[in-house]
Order: structure tokens, then C-alpha cells, then sequence
């Protein structure tokens, strides 16, 4: 691989000139008379219109699928790298008027799928053109019959993007606004959002931590009048258009969207809580080698000791590359070419939005990752678990738009089976008994997030909107309800939970998936049992891997599963064999260190 790497993505490649390109005005141009030629061709469709007529509209929306989801993850990426980019968040306003007035087109088409006599449905599929996407076609069928009418629904498009999108608009803007100040080699130094969320969490100074987190508290209490009337606001949108659906549960939306069923969710749960007493001893047992009683937030991911090992962004780079190598060449081939051709933003500076993503741009065959490096085994991880992403979209490129589109549970099985790649072999590498622990508590640490801090999420999201069914919740409930729903997901093992995680966490304020949650949870332990199969087959395994990714975007994933894995989701079997794999690190990590704190 080449050397040295650079830590800022390459966008020009895409659209030079950044949010002032002319080539991304021209290609917004192009998309808004796409939309309207397809507008036309939808509404020339009849209940008799025959293949050759679907196949066209067929080949013409997928044509402008692609071209959307360019727009918008150009738009994505110059609104993250920086947060004042004012001409960005024009772009996203302009977009999202150009996508409400898509979604009507869509809706359109989907009543027209309506339309269509079952025997004359049926029958189209029987052409080679159309069969590729039945999938997506017959969901969208089905889902058009629990909607409202198409005129409704288009009427909901147009409203969402003043009415519920901008709501999501405003709070990146509060949150680009916002700096937080503490004090670094002597001097007071003015962090973002994202840069302090890592100073607090992984910091190896308590003090620091404790420090980092408690203005970071402030900082959220300042704004939490606004932050809140931003997700009533949000919550109150949603349950309005569901009331007007006929939707009485909260989770059918997500639900649906995640392709799965609300079974399967529960049995995931139950099997995790039947299983929570490990980590809460992993927990105790941390806090007793931080030398505390209990920990507090501000502590569940900090690291052990002295064996916090740094790695430069070459040398994380490198080793992500050698460990996907044993498992896939194929795997690694692309890793490499992601890092040496600029598809990654990695650059710890100011102005940069918290957290990490990845987005694929379909029309070039890419994606772009974003992130802040820091040198952590935490960030390798989180390396690694986006380049899992990317590999997800890579593997799928020459499949047909509509069946590329896969639900968010899935998205994170790719993910997470990449992060634990490199998890395994770091702790297979490790060169002492402190740097192993210190490995492991990482990777439990990756547990407690997917079975503590995801269901403290869920739960806060769903008694959120079960009080807001009955009016605005205060932003003084609206901490009890988080730091309630902490306290339950980690059986009271914390001394101190974190009441302004609803205002912080950008998820709950995505317009694009509702409970942007439960899908971490299920994506950690589906990719387990992938993990589990692939340690089993070996070699073999890899190219089953690509055909079950190819699959993610063409069936629920109850089938997916039976398929490439011969399990039934909606049984606890499956969750309790991957349950058992985190479990097994648990009792690790309390044996490897049980004569440190009874020495």
C-alpha cells in the first residue's frame, strides 16, 4: 500500500469544486427534468400497460435512484467535513424540495402497481427485465396498501421537507454552532462536538474525562430548550401521519423498513436481557480497576492502564488491510484501494461533524467514509466497521438500483462482521496479558454499547412517544426518560448516566429512519452468527459472504437468514448462540483479571 496516506477525502473526484461545483448544479439540474420525464411516464401507465412499458419506467427510475443517491451523499459529505458550509446547507434545502417532489412521483407509481389486476401483476415478471426487481416492486406494492391515498401521500412529501425535515436541519445547525471549551497543554482550547465526545470517553486521564463530559453536559443543558422543541416537534410529525395511516405502534415503521418482523425484534431482546448479568459484572469489575466504586458514564469506554496502545493512521491502515487479507484477498483488494485513492475523511481538525458514516456514490462505483481519527484501537475499530460498509456497496455494484437498497439492520451486519475482523486479530496479536485485557474490555465495550446503551435508546424512544401522544414533553422529562431508560438497560451498574443523551445523539433526529437504534443491536448479533459460520467454513467462506450481502437489498431478513444460514430469527436459538460468543469474552475478561483486584 502506498505510503504516507492522506487523511482527507477526495471530493473533487466526484464533483470538483465542492459546494460551489457547476458540475453538481448541472447534475441537480439534470435530476429535477429526470424527475419530471418520469413523472410523465408514470402517468402514462394503465392497469393494461404491458412489460415493455414497465420495463421503461422500471430502467428510468432506477436511472434517477442513482443519481439521487449521488446527490445526497455529496451533499452528506460537504455538510460533515464542515458544519459552517452555509452554501451546503442550501444545497440540502434545494435537495430535499427535489426528493419530496421524487417521492410523489414514487408515490404515484406505486399506486398504479395498485392498479394493476393480481393476474396481470403476476404475469409481468415472467419478462427478463422486470423479474431482477420483483422484490422491490411487490414490497412496494404491499406497503402502498397500508398507506394513504396517493394524492394524501404526496401531499405529506411536499409538506415534510418545511414540516419534518427541516426540524433535522435545525438541529445541525445548533449542533455546528456549538463548541466546547476546555483546557489543553495549559490553554484553553475551543473543541467541536465531535472532538470532545472523544475526549470524554477515551481519554486515559479521569479527570480529563470527568472534566470533558460535565461541560459537555452544560453545553447540551444551554441548548436543550431548543434541542427539545426540535424532537417534539420531530416525534409529534411522525405520530400525526401515523394516526392518519392507521398505524397504532411506533416500531411498524421501522419495523417494515428494517424488513423484519416485530417477532423477531422482541425475541432479540428477551434473549439479551436474559443474558445481561455478565456485563454487568464486566461493568462492576472495570470500575474496580479504574479504581472506582462504580463506573460513571464518562468511564464505560475509557481505557485500562497503561496498555493503550497508538496507532498512526498508516499503521491502522496497514493493519486493517493484513487482517481482512486472511480473510478475503477480494475483502482487502478493496480496502486498499479505498485508502489509496482518497475515499476516506479521517483528519481530527475543528469544524468536522461528530460521529462516522458512510455513503456510496452508485453513478462512480464509490463510497466515502467519514470519521475522526485519533490513533485509538477504538478508532481502528471504527475504521474498519465503515470500510465493512463500503464493502457491502462495493460487492453490489452490478446488481440493478432497486436491489441495491438494503435496510439498515443488514447495512450494520457488514459492518460489524469487518470491525470484528480486526477486533479478533488484535487480540490474537496482543504481546502481554495487560494489552489483551485492554483489547477486550474495547470489545466488550462494543457489547455494552449494542446491549445496554442501543436498548436504553429504544427504550427511551419508545416511552418518548408514548408521553408524546399526550402533549410537548418538557426537556426536564425528557432527561428523567433518558436517564430512566439508562439505568434500566444497565441494571443500575453506573453511578452517573448521561440525561441530555437525547439531546446529543444526532440519531434521533434523522428524518431518514425512524428508532435509528434496535438496527445496531440486530446488525452486532446477526454479524456473530456470520462470524461464528465463517470461523467454521474458513477459506470457503468468503464467497458465501459476497452472496449473502448480494441478497441484503432482495428479502426480509427472516429469509435471509434461512437461506444463507439455515436459522429462523423469530426463535431464540440463533440469538442465544450469539449472545453466547460476547458472553464468553465477558467471562474472559473477569478471569484474566480477577487476581488484580484481589492481589
Amino acid at each position: 500500500m502506498k505510503k504516507p496516506l492522506t487523511l482527507a477525502w477526495d471530493l473533487d473526484v466526484i464533483f470538483p469544486g465542492g459546494s460551489a461545483s457547476d458540475e453538481f448544479s448541472d447534475h441537480l439540474s439534470s435530476v429535477s427534468a429526470n424527475i419530471q420525464s418520469l413523472g410523465a411516464q408514470v402517468a402514462a401507465l394503465t392497469p393494461t400497460s404491458d412489460a415493455q412499458q414497465w420495463s421503461e419506467v422500471i430502467e428510468a427510475n432506477q436511472g434517477l435512484h442513482s443519481q439521487l443517491r449521488t446527490a445526497s451523499a455529496f451533499i452528506s459529505c460537504l455538510n460533515a467535513q464542515d458544519v459552517k458550509d452555509t452554501q451546503a446547507k442550501l444545497l440540502q434545502g434545494s435537495f430535499s424540495q427535489m426528493h419530496a417532489t421524487y417521492l410523489s412521483v414514487m408515490t404515484q407509481l406505486d399506486q398504479k402497481t395498485l392498479d394493476v389486476p393480481a393476474d396481470v401483476w403476476e404475469a409481468l415478471f415472467s419478462d427478463a427485465r422486470l423479474e431482477p426487481v420483483k422484490f422491490p416492486l411487490e414490497e412496494r406494492r404491499r406497503r402502498a396498501i397500508e398507506k394513504l391515498s396517493a394524492e394524501m401521500e404526496s401531499l405529506v412529501n411536499d409538506l415534510s421537507v418545511d414540516g419534518y425535515h427541516a426540524w433535522s436541519s435545525l438541529y445541525n445547525a445548533i449542533i455546528g454552532r456549538m463548541t466546547i471549551t476546555v483546557e489543553k497543554d495549559g490553554q484553553p482550547a475551543a473543541l467541536s462536538i465531535g472532538q470532545a465526545q472523544n475526549r470524554y470517553q477515551g481519554h486515559e486521564d479521569r479527570a480529563v474525562r470527568q472534566d470533558a463530559f460535565q461541560k459537555w453536559e452544560a453545553a447540551f443543558t444551554e441548548q436543550e430548550e431548543l434541542i427539545s422543541s426540535t424532537l417534539n416537534h420531530l416525534g409529534g410529525y411522525r405520530l400525526q401521519l401515523y394516526k392518519h395511516r392507521g398505524w397504532e405502534s411506533v416500531h411498524q415503521d421501522p419495523l417494515e423498513l428494517n424488513r423484519m418482523s416485530q417477532a423477531t425484534l422482541d425475541v432479540m431482546w428477551n434473549v439479551i436481557n436474559e443474558n445481561r448479568e455478565p456485563f454487568v459484572r464486566y461493568l462492576n469489575r472495570k470500575a474496580q480497576l479504574l479504581g472506582v466504586e462504580q463506573l460513571a458514564w464518562f468511564d464505560v469506554h475509557a481505557p485500562l492502564g497503561e496498555s493503550t496502545t497508538t496507532l498512526s493512521y498508516d499503521e491502522g491502515a496497514q493493519f486493517i488491510v493484513d487482517q481482512f487479507h486472511k480473510f478475503s484477498p477480494q475483502m482487502a483488494e478493496f480496502a486498499v484501494k479505498a485508502f489509496e485513492e482518497r475515499w476516506i475523511e479521517a483528519e481530527d481538525r475543528p469544524g468536522k461533524r461528530p460521529g462516522g458514516f458512510c455513503t456510496g456514490f452508485p453513478k462512480n462505483g464509490q463510497s466515502r467514509i467519514f470519521m475522526t481519527y485519533d490513533g485509538s484501537t477504538g478508532a481502528v475499530a471504527t475504521l474498519a466497521h465503515e470500510l465493512g460498509h463500503a464493502y457491502h456497496s462495493y460487492v453490489m455494484k452490478d446488481l440493478p438500483p432497486m436491489v441495491q437498497s438494503y435496510s439498515m439492520n443488514v447495512a450494520e451486519t457488514a459492518s460489524t462482521f469487518a470491525e470484528m475482523i480486526v477486533a479478533d486479530a488484535a487480540l490474537k496479536n496482543s504481546k502481554s496479558e495487560e494489552e489483551h485485557i485492554a483489547l477486550l474490555d474495547n470489545k466488550l465495550g462494543n457489547a455494552v454499547s449494542f446491549f445496554m446503551d442501543i436498548q436504553s435508546r429504544f427504550i427511551f424512544e419508545t416511552n418518548f412517544y408514548t408521553e408524546r401522544k399526550k402533549g410537548l414533553v418538557s426537556s426536564e422529562r425528557l432527561n428523567e426518560l433518558m436517564t430512566n431508560a439508562q439505568k434500566e438497560a444497565f441494571s443500575d451498574a453506573l453511578s452517573e448516566y448521561h440525561p441530555h443523551f437525547w439531546a446529543s445523539k444526532l440519531h434521533f433526529y434523522s428524518t431518514g429512519v425512524p428508532f435509528y437504534n434496535f438496527p445496531y443491536t440486530f446488525g452486532y448479533l446477526f454479524s456473530y452468527g456470520v462470524y461464528a459460520r465463517a470461523l467454521q467454513e474458513g477459506d470457503s467462506f468468503a464467497e458465501k459472504y459476497v452472496a449473502l450481502l448480494r441478497d441484503t437489498g432482495r428479502m426480509r431478513v427472516e429469509e435471509l437468514a434461512q437461506k444463507h444460514l439455515g436459522v429462523d430469527l423469530t426463535q431464540p436459538d440463533f440469538w442465544q448462540a450469539a449472545v453466547s460468543l460476547a458472553v464468553r469474552d465477558a467471562e474472559e475478561f473477569l478471569r484474566l483479571t480477577n487476581n488484580k483486584v484481589h492481589a
